[in-house]
This record gives C-alpha cells, structure tokens and sequence, in this order.
C-alpha cells in the first residue's frame, strides 16, 4: 500500500542540490546529477536541462519556496531563472552522507584495481585479484582521500601495503624495448643497463642497438630523459607490457 507523504515534501532521488549563502540566508536548488558540472563546463546551456525544479527554495528537502522578497533583497531580483544562474554558477553542490559513502567506495575500489594491475607476487612474479588488494587495504588502514582522484593515490597505497600489510607485493615489472644508433652503445649502454633488472634480449647487429629490458616502472622516466639527453632524438623508448611473466597481463 503507497505511503502518502506531504504535497510539499520533495522526494530526493537522482538529485544534486546546489547551495548559495547571500544576504544572510541560505538558498538552494535542486538539479538533476551530472547536469551541474555540464552547466560550468559550458556544455549544457539550457537551465530547465539542468533544474529538477524550475524554482527557488529556502530548503529543497522540506520544499520550503524561497519567498520573492527574500530573493529581492538577496540578489536584487526575484526573478527565479536569473537567480538560479546565480546559484548554479556561484553555489556549493551537497553531496548526502550516502552519497559521499558511494563515491568513497567507489574510488577505494577503483585503487583496488589499478593496484592489482600494477603489482604481483614477487615469489610468483603473478597478478594479485581485486578482492585480496581491497583486504590488504583494509589490514593495512588504508583510507581513501576524497577530492583526489584514484590514479594519484596509488602510489602512496602501494607503498602503505608494502610496510602495513602482511601481502607480499611489489610493482609489476615494466617490459620495454631501447632502440638508439649502433655508433653510440659503447658510450651509454653501460649507462642505461644501470636502470635495467634484466636483459631479456639485446640485438648490436645492423645500425641500431635494441634491447627488450624489464625495469622497475620508477626507472622509466630516468631511461627516456637518459635517450633524450644523450641521443637527442635518435633513441626510442616504448612501453611492451607492465608484468615480467607472459601471459600475466591481461592486457
């Protein structure tokens, strides 16, 4: 049997509610997710797109319309369209307690997953699956920093695993493939193998030298600025897979 609620009472569902502080009261409007974003970005240019409700409130929630005065003395106007541009513009989206929950979730499991594809066992050179990462994040403590995206916080869960948790992990294994000009292998090879965990093949015949080398990923920018320095645009270096043992990729 339906539950009847209050005609003035807004259900929130696939809401974003976007907050203003003017005048010593606080407004709100209520917007549909994502169409936030597409207004500032300048992708989205029609209002009634972006409003789930074509109007003012004191509070969304308890559906409490602004009253014109109050908009009058705030924004000079009581022009509802005028005054929501003001606050789609200049406004703080909320975001629920519930919604912060998914998003952190979400983000956390996001880290989970580019931590499996970047580390393995280092006993079996394999690929740890998302759910062992996810509890050795747990053991380890780890907490998700909101605002930042998953990709730059890697690095520092990798790092925490490594000294918190009890899984033996270590960074997968970059496969490259060096290529410069025969002429100048006996001048930088020594140089460059410095870098290099091991040699899987290295080719000296015709003008080029190449080499198919598994370094450890931090070691790949000291490689290339090394080609780039003393090369100056001859030598190339290219990414072939991220774990030492074929097949492990799944790439």
């Amino acid at each position: 049997m339906p539950i009847n609620q209050p005609s003035n009472q807004i259900k929130l569902t696939n809401v974003s509610i976007v907050r203003l502080k003017k005048g010593g009261k606080r407004f709100e409007i209520a917007c549909y997710k994502n169409k936030v974003q597409e207004w500032r970005n300048g992708v989205e240019k029609d209002l009634d797109e972006v409003l789930q409700i074509g109007n003012v409130f004191m509070n969304v929630s308890k559906g409490e319309v602004a009253k014109s005065g109050d908009l009058k003395k705030a924004f000079a106007t009581d022009d509802r369209n005028t005054v929501a541009r003001e606050i789609l513009t200049k406004g703080e989206v909320q975001v629920g307690e519930k919604e912060r929950e998914h998003d952190l979730s979400a983000i956390r499991k996001e880290i989970a997953t580019l931590v499996a594809e970047k580390c393995v066992d280092p006993a079996t050179q394999t690929p740890y699956s998302v759910s062992i990462i996810e509890k050795a994040m747990t053991e380890a403590g780890y907490s998700v920093r909101p605002g930042k995206n998953a990709k730059s916080q890697v690095s520092e869960c990798i790092k925490l695993l490594q000294t918190d948790s009890t899984l033996p992990i270590q960074r997968a294994r970059m496969r490259i493939r060096v290529t410069f000009p025969a002429s100048e292998a006996p001048r930088i090879r020594d140089r460059l193998l410095e870098s290099v965990e091991t040699v899987e093949r290295e080719d000296a015949t015709g003008n080029d030298w190449s080499g198919t080398l598994l370094i450890d990923p931090g070691q790949f920018r000291v490689i290339s600025d090394l080609m780039n320095k003393e090369v100056k645009g001859q030598g190339r270096v290219e990414t072939l897979t991220f774990t030492a043992t074929a097949g492990t990729s799944g790439n």
